[in-house]
């Protein structure tokens, strides 16, 4: 780890005006991520903003729904009665993530930005294009269990790691973001990136900006929410696929649904198709079976992560089976 310097900031405008000033600083709150990264080599950030003390740790019910300060904390989310109650899915995510101790630490803001844990990223011995611009993809023909099945190329197969990431999408969630200029809105769903032909970039958000808030609008899927994650242990594992599923119904039918995937792109992926095949249908098993056959459409494998295309579909009917009560 290179040696650095360390900054602590009191108020949203000044950190905004050092990310300004500093083009190669990095903000840290949790660090959980973060701080790994540095051990490794993997980044080396000349300063860290610590941004501990900005007043961005509400979690407060307004006019455009859910408001959730970038600071909030995973576990505070979690538990917030407000989330449980309206919310369920981004609690049953966020609880399926980590561990205790992490989601303790672990802010909204910090878990947006979580960077991929594939083995070759992280491995600074290893071609990555993600780390290396040009070197190559070592999971490419490498173990590449964990990898991706959507929105992939030779370039990069890597996966966004983040369980929350997968229930805000499917919430229909915004971010707000801030430089020292303005302020911005930004879908969720747009916010994260495709590799496509710079797998170095995660997301949309430039240098000199930082995440503010998140805000999740209304919604009425409260009573048949599931989140569903498969992995190699039931703690402190990251998703081999994960599924947050959520259903409005009127008796019978579908008015309203909502699909996405973890552990399947370098983005959070909603299955939009699948979603659509839904609406006005009745919930059955033959219903939900075919919407997940939907949603895969396009997936592709890369070898050791073949037995995902299996996966990722019987994940998705356990998901819309649980959210419907039929199961």
């Amino acid at each position: 780890m290179i040696n650095f310097d360390y900054i602590r900031m009191q108020s949203v405008k000044s950190t905004v005006k050092a990310l300004a000033k500093f083009t190669d600083a990095k903000m840290i709150a949790g660090g959980s991520n973060l701080i790994d990264l540095m051990k490794r080599n993997v980044t080396a950030p000349t300063k860290l903003i610590d941004i501990n003390l900005l007043p961005l740790k509400y979690i407060e019910q307004s006019k455009e729904g859910l408001r959730i300060g970038a600071l909030a904390l995973n576990s505070q989310a979690a538990d917030h009665e407000i989330v449980k109650n309206k919310f369920p899915l981004l609690a049953m995510a966020i609880n399926a993530g980590a561990s205790p101790q992490l989601r303790n630490m672990a802010s909204f803001g910090g878990n947006m930005m979580q960077r991929t844990r594939c083995t070759y990223f992280y491995d600074t011995s290893m071609p990555c294009n993600k780390r290396e611009p040009n070197s190559g993809c070592g999971a490419l023909n490498g173990i590449n269990r964990m990898h991706a099945i959507f929105g992939a190329n030779d370039n990069c197969i890597a996966v966004n790691p983040s369980d929350m990431n997968v229930a805000l999408i499917a919430l229909d969630a915004q971010v707000v973001l801030l430089n020292a200029k303005k302020e911005r809105k930004m879908a969720f769903a747009d916010f994260h990136k495709l590799a496509e032909d710079t797998p170095n970039l995660d997301n949309h958000l430039q240098s000199n900006e930082m995440i503010v808030e998140i805000l999740i609008p209304e919604n009425n899927f409260s009573k048949n929410s599931y989140y569903v994650k498969v992995r190699d242990r039931n703690s402190y594992a990251f998703a081999l696929v994960s599924v947050a599923a959520g259903l409005e119904l009127e008796g019978k039918t579908i008015k309203n649904a909502r699909l996405a995937m973890g552990g399947v792109a370098h983005k959070p992926w909603r299955l939009y198709d699948a979603e659509n095949y839904l609406q006005g249908k009745e919930i059955n098993t033959e219903t939900f079976k075919e919407a997940a056959k939907i949603a895969m459409k396009g997936a592709k494998g890369y070898g050791h992560n073949d037995f995902k295309l299996d996966l990722a579909p019987a994940s998705i009917l356990e998901a819309l089976m649980k959210a419907a009560h039929l199961s």
